[in-house]
Order: C-alpha cells, then structure tokens, then sequence
C-alpha cells in the first residue's frame, strides 16, 4: 500500500470570478464549516474543479418559461413533495420583478442556490431531487424547442451542479451531451460563460472524460486570457483543473508546465509566502511522486511546510498535515526512519493542538500509512500498536461492533499473521466475519478477503481441512462475483493450491489449478509481470516432482528471463 500524502489546501481562496452569482457559490460552499476542506490524495483525487461539489449541497430551479423561476425558500418545504409545492406557488419574475438585464438573472440563480443548499443542509434530499428533475425536464423542454442561449447554459451549470452534489453522476452525464449543445453554440464575448465552462470541464473530469475536460478548458482558458490578461489570478481555477485532467491522461509534463505557471502567477500577485500557494504546490508535489521524481516532488512539499509554518506557527495542526506529504516523499526517497518522524511528530502536533477529531478519516489513514512503513522496516510491533489505536477509537467513536472496525481488525490480523501470532490473527478474522455477515451477507465478494486470510491462518495452526473448505467458500464467490477468469479468482486458486499442497497427492490436480492462475494473470497483467513470475515458480516445482522434465526445461528458460528483467529493473 502506498504511503499517502495530506495537506490542508486553503479551499477558501479560490473565489476569483468577477460575476457576483458564481463568486457567492464557490466562497459560500468553498468555506471552513464544510466537510470538504480536507483534502486526502489516495480517497479523493486532487481537483481544483470545484471542491464544493464534495458536501451534500445543491442547486434549484424551475424554470416553467423563459422568464419564470421558483424560489424555494418561498415556498415553505415541508412533509409534503417540494415538487408538489413548486406545482402549486411560483414565484413569475418577469422584467419588472427581476431588476434589469442579466444582473437580475444572476441575482436569481444566487438566491435559488443558497435556498436549496439550505434545504439539502437540513437532510431533505429527497426533495432536493425532485427539485432538479422538475427544473431538468424544464430546461430540456426549452432546449428541444430550440433555446440555445446563455440563460439555459447557466441554468444547466446550476442543475448539473446539484446533481453532482447528490452523486447523481448518472444524470450529469446525460445532462453533459446537451450543456454541450448549448455551450457550442455560444460566443466567446457572453459574460457569463468562462465560469459556466470551467464548471463543465471540471465534470467531464469528474467522469473521467479527461481528453474532453481539457478540450473544454482550453477554451476557458482562452477567453480568460482575453478578457484579463495571461498573468490573471482569474487563470488559476481553470490551470489548476486542466493540470489535473492532464496528469490524468499521461501528460505529466504538461500538466508540470500548467502547475508551474500557475504558481508563478500566485506569487507575482499574492506573494511567495501566499497560503494561496498551498494547492497547486500540493498537485506539483503529487503528480512528481507519480511520476517517480520523489526528490524533485520533496522542494514543493517542504514549500507548503515553510508557508504554514509561517503563517501559522510550528504547532499549528497545519503544519502537521504539511509534514505528512514531506513524509510521503521521504518514504519514496528511501528515507524510511526520517519519514517516520515525520508522521510520528505530525500526529502528535495535530492531536496537541485539537486541530481534528481523533476518529477524523484522514488521522485514520495517517496512522495506517505509518503502520504499514513500520512493519515494512521491520518495527512490526510498532506498527500494531498504531492499528489497535485505529481499532479503538473506531469502537470507542462507533460500536463495537460497526462496520467500520473491519478493516482495522483485518489490518491487526494481517500484522499478527507477519510475526506468527495465528491463534490472534484467527480470533480477529472471525470476529470480522461475524460482522461482515450482518452487515453485507455471506455471499457479498467482500467477505472472501477476510476469508482467505483466515484460510491462511488455519493452514499454519495445521487445520488443513478447515482452511480448504473456507478457501474453496472464498473461490466459489469470487467466481460468481468476478467470472472464473478473473484476477480475485486467480487469487483465490492460489491462496487454495497451497493449501491443497498438504491434503491432495495428485500434483497433476495442482499442476492444472496453477496453470489456470497463470493464464489469467497472463491475460490481465501482461507475460512479464512479478506475479507471472512467482507462479512461473510454482509450476516449476511441481513439473519437477511429477518428473516432466522437457516441460520444466523449456519452462527454466522464460524463468531465467523474467529473473535477469527484473534484476536490472531493481538495479535501475
């Protein structure tokens, strides 16, 4: 498991839109009382692409004609369906009602905005979802009868954001192929649409449409440019969300290139030590150590460590976040006992200074991260104590017995299953499974993890025929949840060909079983993989016991390959 990094990035800061209505959303939802502030690489991808999209907020609007909204907020939601409420009160702004011009327009969907953010705050997503579908099927009737202006591409941004907030990414999808309809029809001079199309790209990002994110903010980059000035703060929102889309697509280095803009712009306007600096150090930072340049990735971390320190003082919980994405690097450089300073000096620092609940999800990841470098450099007792912290403060914060606490209880038995300890590493499987049973069910493909650890640890207690028949339990999901060509059941033959090592006398039987694990691992992760070869081995032992030397003779030869590749891989 790879280390992962943390920082807390200013989400606050980036409000740089001129327009009032789009400015109000992203510092209303962009602020410190929400939960997207924190940021963890290795659970959320890192996406300037409006982060307030993260939180359980959303947008509403009806839209019954071209000059007719409803405001929510009017309308009293209660027990009864927000839709059904809408179809009896409407609010009807017309150019009287509206002020003049677009102004009036924007002031609308502002107030939409913040209504239905309030009714989504006090868990009424249900009506929150009848609200957008009304307004969608609204907007789509004014498409097909050909409004193509920029009324209905902002009203479409507003609608697709909803959809965003409540995960509905199905629909945004939907909703995408006729933005983009609308959008294409629009001059670059409208004022409203660079913020609408920033937006846009940052959803096809969401969706993993990398190739047509970029292609979307190219072109607010480009009427940005125009409009302020190469150098504008106003290029950062839209550097930082293309950046991202191409780092996603294998152009790290131009996604290096947009980071490095980016911050150069920040420091000629902001300064060197503006926390405004923070997020796009923190996506340099990432994409270097993707990329393998941990040494290179170690100057933008230490930067963003220099800034909190500063601004902040050297026991802000800041800092300590900041020193858990050096550590990060550290541990890529190979400087596994200055890493682990780090992350032991950050998680004291954030516990001494309260600056985030111990049951936090990011700690949570934090001391696993730690766990796993100590049993890595052979500190396995260290690490244990780390996981049963982890273990708990989840009981202790959520029950006993939640779902939660079983991927602790499976990280514990994993450590006892290192240092021997099998009896324990039972005890805590079983327990997860007893859990996991009530939770997901016995034929949920989850369990089968937890299975074949607790098969493992029966096999060293010396109870061969329980293993098997929890291993052959294990297989028999995996081959209805996956296929019986797939890599969990590859997996599962293995976990089960060792065990059967001890039960079955015929090595032709496990001879087969193995050469199915290694056509599937050939198909699914190429001929010159370390799993190939570590099954490449086993098929070697038993073509020798069973005496089919021409076999095993060919077979040594691609073995001496796959070593002598992987040796020099090491080397370099």
């Amino acid at each position: 498991m790879a280390i992962a990094s943390h920082v807390l990035p200013p989400l606050s800061s980036y409000s740089f839109r001129r327009s009032k209505v789009y400015q109000h959303m992203e510092s209303c939802l962009m602020s410190k009382d929400l939960d997207c502030f924190f940021v963890s690489i290795q659970k959320h991808s890192f996406d300037v692409k409006l982060s307030y999209l993260k939180p359980a907020r959303t947008l509403s609007l009806r839209c019954a004609s071209r000059t007719t909204f409803t405001s929510v907020g009017s309308l009293g939601i209660d027990k009864d369906s927000a839709l059904n409420n809408i179809q009896r009160s409407k609010t009807s702004f017309d150019g009287s009602k509206a002020a003049d011009g677009k102004d009036g327009f924007e002031r609308e969907l502002q107030e939409l905005f913040d209504e239905v953010k309030m009714l989504i705050s006090m868990g009424n997503k249900s009506d929150a979802a009848d609200l957008l579908r009304a307004n969608y099927e609204a907007v789509k009737e004014r498409v097909n009868a050909g409004a193509r202006g920029m009324e209905e591409a902002a009203l479409i941004d507003v609608i697709a954001l909803g959809y965003m907030a409540l995960g509905d990414l199905k629909l945004v999808g939907s909703l995408l192929g006729m933005f983009s309809e609308v959008v294409n029809s629009l001059k670059d001079d409208e004022q409203l649409l660079d913020p609408v199309l920033v937006h846009m790209g940052s959803m096809y990002s969401t969706l993993g449409k990398f190739e047509k994110s970029v292609s979307i903010y190219h072109r607010a980059i480009d009427i940005m440019e125009k409009k302020y000035g190469r150098n504008s703060v106003f290029l950062v929102t839209p550097f930082l969300g293309m950046a991202k889309a191409f780092g996603s697509i294998g152009k790290a280095a131009k996604a290096i290139e947009l980071y490095h803009r980016t911050i150069t712009i920040l420091e000629s306007g902001r300064g060197a030590q503006s926390e405004d600096l923070v997020i796009p150090l923190f996506g340099l930072g990432n994409l270097l150590l993707q990329e393998g340049k941990a040494k290179d990735a170690e100057t933008p971390f230490l930067r963003i460590l220099n800034i909190y320190t500063k601004l902040y003082g050297e026991y802000d919980g800041r800092v300590g976040m900041a020193m858990c994405s050096l550590a990060h690097a550290q541990c890529a450089m190979g400087k596994a006992d200055e890493a682990i300073r780090l992350y032991r000096n950050a998680l004291q620092l954030v516990k001494d200074s309260n600056y985030m609940a111990m049951d936090d999800s990011i700690l949570e990841k934090i001391r696993i991260d730690l766990a796993e470098l100590l049993h890595v450099v052979g500190r396995g007792k260290e690490g244990r104590e780390l996981l049963e912290e982890c273990l708990l403060i989840t009981e202790k914060s959520r029950g006993k017995e939640h779902s939660s606490s079983v991927t602790h209880l499976i990280n514990l038995a994993t450590s006892h299953l290192r240092s021997k300890n099998y009896a324990e590493a039972e005890h805590l499987l079983r327990t997860s499974l007893q859990i996991m049973a009530k939770t997901v069910g016995f034929d949920d493909q989850s369990i089968t993890f937890p299975m074949l650890h607790l098969a493992v640890a029966l096999y060293h207690l010396q109870r061969d025929e329980e293993a098997e028949q929890i291993a052959l339990e294990a297989l028999r999901i995996r081959e209805k949840a996956f296929g019986k060509d797939s890599l969990p059941v590859a997996e599962a033959l293995d976990c089960l060909v060792s065990i059967q090592n001890r039960l079955i006398k015929d090595d032709g039987v496990l001879l087969e079983q193995l050469k199915r694990v290694l056509r599937i691992q050939e198909r699914e992760l190429g001929n010159e993989s370390e799993e190939v070869l570590e099954t490449l081995k086993k098929i070697a032992f038993y073509l020798d016991k069973l005496g089919r030397k021409d076999e095993k003779s060919s077979l040594q030869k691609r073995l001496s390959m796959l070593r002598m590749k992987f040796k020099q891989r090491i080397r370099y």
